[in-house]
């Protein structure tokens, strides 16, 4: 599968690494993004008849999924999360190859954003960019932001994997352990990279 796109950048990091502000900055710059957040909240709502029957209609407002209560439950029930991903990842995978080829044939690069790409090893794409901040800072930014106590925090870091580990398996690093200025350095070593690769990129 991974050699029909030679030109997707998965962008993924772990929670409070600053990713999305990266992929808002990307979009700025004009790059096309694939959002699989968006894309499996899209599928989850539309199969709010599957999940009122597999999960009970508790968990179903209309036809609306009530996201929160459901990641209660699949958070703490592992068969439960198969169960849920069983049903929306199949979906999700498609959406996303389906766009990925239209995008493909532009000739240009274009991002993947995929959260927990290493975790649920469910795509093969070539090239991965990991958006990296060491763990205690993870740590400082999800207790700040998400007003969590330090130990609901590490839960939620130990919930994916190492950082660290993620490292040695991307192909592309961009650091986001400092201020905004310096992730626009970081990220504009990393355009000029993509530049040596893409004759026609302007930027």
């Amino acid at each position: 599968m991974s050699s029909k796109f030679h030109n997707a950048y998965v962008i993924t990091g772990n929670i409070g690494s600053g990713k999305s502000t990266v992929v808002n900055m990307l979009k700025l710059y004009g790059f096309s993004v694939i959002d699989a957040d968006k894309i499996s909240h899209d599928v989850l709502d539309k199969s709010y008849d599957k999940i009122a029957k597999e999960f009970g209609k508790e968990f179903v407002s209309g036809s609306n999924v009530d996201r929160k209560k459901l990641g209660v439950l699949v958070f703490k029930d592992r068969e439960k999360l198969k169960l849920l991903e069983s049903i929306l990842h199949p979906q999700i995978r498609s959406i996303i190859y389906e766009k990925a080829r239209f995008l493909e044939d532009k000739g240009l690069p274009y991002f993947i954003d995929i959260p927990l790409y290493f975790e649920k090893n469910a795509y093969s794409f070539d090239k991965v960019v990991l958006i990296y901040a060491p763990e205690h800072i993870l740590l400082h930014r999800v207790t700040s932001r998400d007003r969590l106590s330090k130990e609901d925090a590490k839960l939620r870091l130990n919930a994916q994997m190492d950082i660290e580990e993620k490292v040695a398996k991307s192909q592309f690093v961009i650091k986001n352990d400092g201020n905004l200025k310096n992730l626009n350095a970081e990220l504009n070593n990393f355009i000029e990279k993509l530049k040596e690769n893409y004759a026609t990129l302007k930027i």
